[in-house]
Order: structure tokens, then sequence, then C-alpha cells
């Protein structure tokens, strides 16, 4: 059972959960990495991790890395759950870009309710990924399955389908979309550089190039 304040938590507290669910890799999340995402100092990540600690949030331990504790995990993706939906129904019926909806998001997700998060889901059709094929927690906490092989994994030759672009950076989604790099596209490899530098892929007839990093965020199923 959660303790004591767990039922209504800060604008604040529900940013850390998420950006240490966001950061988590399989581990403990570096404080140093929380202060970067939030833009604040280490102290302030301490000071907040300790409370956390104390809601039975997240586990803690200093010069280890903060973890969230199961309570902190159905907190974060109820977070995720909303800021995703609304990003759907931002793009598929108000008509904003897929670049822009991350900060609205990011804005609403605090002031909306358990209720409107559920009825909003159901308008949309109860949808598995929203628009940059980030998978959709359910209501239940699950994850769909989403593929995740990134661009720069493949060899020349080889093709992969989007499923996802591992990024909010706007410009960097503007970017993409400028070239038709979006969920569904089907990108073949038609040229790599030597040392990891550009990936070269064709799609819909066309050719692009993309750097590494860019191509890292390029996400999907090899066909």
């Amino acid at each position: 059972m959660p303790k004591p304040g767990t039922s209504h938590l800060s604008k604040s507290i529900e940013d850390y959960l998420k950006i240490i669910w966001g950061e988590a890799q399989g581990g403990p999340v570096a404080t140093r990495g929380i202060a970067d995402a939030l833009g604040v100092s280490d102290a302030s990540v301490s000071g907040m991790l300790a409370k956390l600690s104390d809601l039975g949030l997240v586990n803690h331990t200093r010069y280890h890395g903060a973890e969230l504790t199961p309570a902190g995990e159905r907190q974060a993706l109820r977070l995720v759950r909303r800021h995703r939906l609304i990003e759907t129904f931002l793009i598929e019926y108000l008509g904003f870009g897929w670049d822009e909806v991350h900060g609205e998001a990011e804005r609403l997700e605090h002031a909306v309710s358990d209720r409107f998060t559920e009825r909003l889901a159901a308008r949309l059709g109860h949808p598995q990924h929203d628009p940059h094929g980030d998978p959709i927690p359910s209501a239940e906490g699950a994850l769909p399955d989403t593929p995740d092989v990134p661009l720069t994994e493949l060899k020349v030759g080889q093709v992969l389908e989007v499923a996802r672009l591992k990024t909010q950076d706007a410009d960097v989604l503007a970017y993409l979309a400028e070239r038709h790099v979006q969920p569904g596209a089907v990108l073949r490899v038609t040229q790599q550089e030597p040392l990891g530098g550009l990936v070269e892929v064709e799609l819909a007839g066309s050719r692009t190039a993309l750097s590494k990093t860019l191509a890292t965020l390029v996400r999907g199923r090899l066909l």
C-alpha cells in the first residue's frame, strides 16, 4: 500500500518519477543523469530522492543511484500513459504537428484526472502506441511489444520497418519528418560510411543520409 501522501503527488514528484523511469536502462539511475534531464543541481536531486524514498517510491543508495520501487513504477507509468495519450489526441484531433506536442503534453499531463485519461483512451480507440511510435502503457501498467532494433545495427542491403523515433526533441522530429523517416516507413540501407559515419537509406524511391546519432534514434523491425 502506498505511504501517506502518494495519492496526490506534486508535479515535481511526478516529473522525477517519469525521468527516473525513462532514464533507467535495467539498473540504477545516477544523480547526475537525473539532474541533467531536469536542469537542476545535484543537491536538489539528492533532496528529492530522500523525499521519494520516504514516500516508498524510490530506492536510493548514495553513490549507487536511484531505482523506482513497484509503487514508484506504477505512478511513473500512469503519468507516461497520460502523456502519450494526450500527444495522440493533440495530433489526431487538434492538428498539432508531431514535433509540437511534447511541451503541450508536459503541461497537461499534471492537470487531468485518471477518469479523464480513461475517457480519452476510449475516444482514441485504446491505442497502443503514440504518433512517435512510443508504447502507451495500459491502465494496468503493461507495455505493448514494440520493435526496437536501431537503424545503426543494419548492414548494407538490409531493410527496417520503422516503429518508433526514440526522441522528443522537436528539431530532430521535424528534421526526420521532412525526410519522411517516421513510423511505418520502410528504409533500406544503401551505404554506410566507415568508422561509424553517415548511414544512407532509401525510402519511397528517394535517398537520404542520416548521421549515426540520428540513425540510432530510428527503431523498428528488421524485414
